[in-house]
């Protein structure tokens, strides 16, 4: 194969692929068959892998055809084939440049024969998948209950994603047992029908080519250049696919960033980076740590972070764009605070000239926003929750909504529709059309039409029922405990338990009862209707349009790959930056800092970081430590700030040491203050009872939660 002549190199002449380059960027891009390229945050790994493809056409190693590139999104995919459309004057149109589920898509279609599938078969998403699983369990009469459609779908998944079949899969119990026999059925109900889930589609594409030696010989000696983005990604099964697409002679070039490894949620094998070390016998990655995203300082914070970690390769990003401002640091009274510091350094922001669109909020968990949305919205400043819904419009705030608008209005047919049947409850179109027909009869609601039903629908009775016993349960309740009450007792969260983002609608379902608690104070009033009210003015107004200038609200996870001029990383507590349940399972903390290292280098100039002191949790105030995180960013990196004495919440800040805490009336630590226990350890003074020799004590600990401790015999030390 020829190479491209523009490209030929005159005497003291650099090729102009390599233009601009630096020298770890020109090293990767040029090295000889297979590589690992370690590639920081900000360091031009896009145009590295782009440029690597280019490179590897134009000098005649591998023809267009010959190129086999995955990345994790299509959007990635289509920039990179964008991108190369720039550099090289070729036809991209047939490359095969795609996700991994894509392209598995793709060979599959090609060698359906081969793989047993029909000629059209079709692909069921999850939403389809569990349709199909549902339909499954009533044709066999299973007791949905006890083998819930999606804790089904999961276990399919996860045990595909292993590359196990229902023959391979271990099961220990009479429980484990079924759901294997339901697997079985569940694979037999797709090749009945000629689909196949998005898990089966990697799954087969691996056996097809483990299977099948001439088709693996052919494509091995296809794609002799084999790229991967976001190789820290990569799960178990897609690393076996690539391995068995790369032939003897064949090159495979990984980029990826162990220290931005943050899905192991969702399969993510942060093992995969040094497994291809070992099975490709590389001796060293090629490391690209110049930043040219960052000041320095967030580098430096960033660096000292993630070196707490022990399982990583190991990288310090460095910039020429010199160290820029310290970084800011905020701690809150609680979590209404921290959220009108957030509003009002917004503010502050956009007075300097800054656009709103170049300042992103960061959180742990969605149910943070909830807050710091309200600060925004009642400071006037568009915002825009990236990757998500606004808190208000989120589908299980709905839910729990409407089941409260019936508390408060049964007559409202809107709430009526929206949770008559959910949780499932057997109540099924055919009752709902004959429920309709007679409210229009008779003039009357759909809440009526149901209560003069006569029990027709044992369902559409235990419905009503329900509303009713709420109704009557609620009556007199502060407005907090109205909602815990209906959110609890309506099935929600019930509902919502063991799905795969089950707890994030749960925290936010929580959430919705901190909501009523800071409507109730701002608002002075326990008016259930004032507050749905409330909720439908923030869920309707102010939202930012598509190309409005606004702050951006984000999940961490959401914000990888982004970059903001400013960021906010908010709740850094323990128990929640990092998370409670991630101390409890191997690797998580690591992941839980990566995540961390993550938010830190999504800033060019400005981090601020802020925690507070108490934070409402399922309506009661939570008390906890300032996250490890921060301890682990050297001092001299950071400036802390407070508020000006004697001015509200609402108002700037200025640079000063926080005061030191002063003693509870009668009572030695002041609330909020931190105390060591002999046995627990650190813990943060959250309550006191009682007087004299009776007195208690109560001290909230990050992994264990509250304590009460008789203050005599507490043996407690100030920290």
């Amino acid at each position: 194969m020829q190479a491209f002549s523009f490209l030929e190199e005159s005497p003291g002449r650099v090729d102009p692929l390599l233009d601009g380059l630096n020298p770890e960027q020109r090293a990767a891009v040029t090295t000889q068959g297979s590589a690992l390229v370690l590639a920081g945050a900000g360091s031009g790994k896009t145009r590295v892998l782009t440029t690597r493809i280019a490179w590897l056409i134009a000098t005649g190693q591998v023809s267009p055809m010959g190129v086999l590139a995955v990345t994790f999104t299509n959007k990635a995919a289509r920039e990179m084939l964008t991108r190369l459309s720039a550099l090289l004057p070729i036809n991209t149109r047939g490359m095969w440049v795609g996700t991994f589920h894509g392209l598995c898509n793709r060979l599959l279609r090609l060698h359906h024969r081969e793989a047993g599938l029909p000629q059209l078969f079709q692909i069921l998403d999850a939403q389809d998948q569990l349709a199909a699983i549902k339909r499954l369990l009533k044709a066999l009469n299973v007791d949905t209950e006890r083998y819930e459609p999606r804790k089904l779908q999961a276990f399919i998944n996860a045990n595909k994603e292993a590359g196990l079949r229902p023959e391979a899969v271990e099961a220990w119990d009479p429980y484990s047992r079924r759901l294997t026999e339901l697997y079985g059925e569940y694979e037999a109900l797709c090749r009945r029908e000629g689909v196949v889930d998005f898990a089966e589609l990697l799954l087969r594409a691996v056996e097809l080519l483990s299977r099948n030696a001439l088709l693996r010989e052919h494509y091995q000696a296809r794609f002799r250049h084999i790229l991967v983005d976001e190789f820290q990604d990569t799960s178990t099964l897609q690393y076996r696919w690539l391995k068995l697409l790369r032939g003897p002679d064949g090159a495979l070039f990984a980029v990826g960033d162990d220290d931005q490894s943050i899905y192991a949620f969702r399969g993510a094998n942060v093992g995969n980076m040094a497994s291809i070390m070992q099975d490709l016998g590389l001796a060293a990655p090629i490391k690209l740590t110049q930043n040219y995203r960052s000041l320095s300082t967030i580098l430096d914070a960033a660096n000292a972070l993630i070196a707490h970690n022990r399982n990583r390769l190991g990288k310090d990003l460095w910039t020429t764009a010199g160290s820029g401002e310290p970084i800011r640091h905020f701690e809150a009274l609680d979590d209404t605070e921290e959220a009108g510091f957030v509003a009002e350094t917004v503010r502050e922001l956009k007075r300097d000239g800054h656009d709103y669109g170049e300042l992103a909020v960061l959180y742990r968990s969605n149910a943070q926003s909830r807050a710091i949305e309200h600060a925004l919205f009642s400071a006037g400043i568009p915002y825009r929750v990236y990757g998500g819904q606004r808190f208000f419009e989120r589908a299980e705030i709905k839910h729990a909504l409407a089941y409260l608008r019936l508390v408060a209005y049964p007559d409202d047919d809107g709430a009526f529709l929206r949770v008559v049947n959910f949780p499932t409850r057997g109540v099924g179109a055919r009752t709902l059309e004959t429920l309709d027909a007679a409210a229009r009869t008779t003039g009357t609601s759909l809440w009526q039409a149901a209560c003069a039903s006569g029990g027709k629908n044992k369902g559409l009775s235990a419905f009503v029922g329900l509303i009713e016993s709420l109704r009557a349960e609620t009556q007199g309740l502060p407005l907090a405990e109205v909602v815990a009450v209906v959110v609890e007792r309506s099935g929600l969260i019930a509902h919502y338990q063991g799905e795969r983002d089950g707890e994030d609608r749960i925290e936010n379902l929580r959430e919705l009862t901190n909501a009523a608690i800071a409507f109730a104070v701002e608002a002075d009033s326990q008016d259930l209707a004032a507050f749905l009210a409330h909720a439908a003015l923030e869920a309707g107004e102010h939202e930012a349009a598509a190309h409005q200038d606004a702050v951006q609200l984000m999940t961490v996870h959401a914000a990888k790959g982004l970059e903001f001029h400013t960021v906010f990383i908010t709740g850094l507590e323990e128990g929640l930056f990092p998370h409670e349940q991630a101390l409890t399972v191997p690797d998580g903390l690591e992941e839980e800092r990566r995540l961390m290292y993550v938010a830190i280098t999504r800033a060019r100039k400005r981090l601020y970081l802020t925690h507070a002191q108490s934070r409402m949790l399922h309506g009661q105030p939570r008390y906890g430590l300032p996250s490890r995180f921060l301890d682990e960013i050297p001092a001299g990196l950071i400036q802390s700030l407070r508020r000006r004495p004697g001015l509200a919440a609402a108002h700037a800040p200025e640079v000063q040491s926080a005061p030191p805490a002063e003693p509870h009336g009668r009572y030695p630590y002041a609330i909020g203050s931190r105390v060591r226990h002999a046995r627990y350890g650190e813990g943060v003074v959250a309550g006191y009872q009682g007087a004299g020799p009776e007195a208690e004590i109560r001290v909230s600990f990050p992994k264990i939660g509250d304590k009460w401790f008789i203050l005599e015999y507490a043996k407690l030390t100030a920290c």
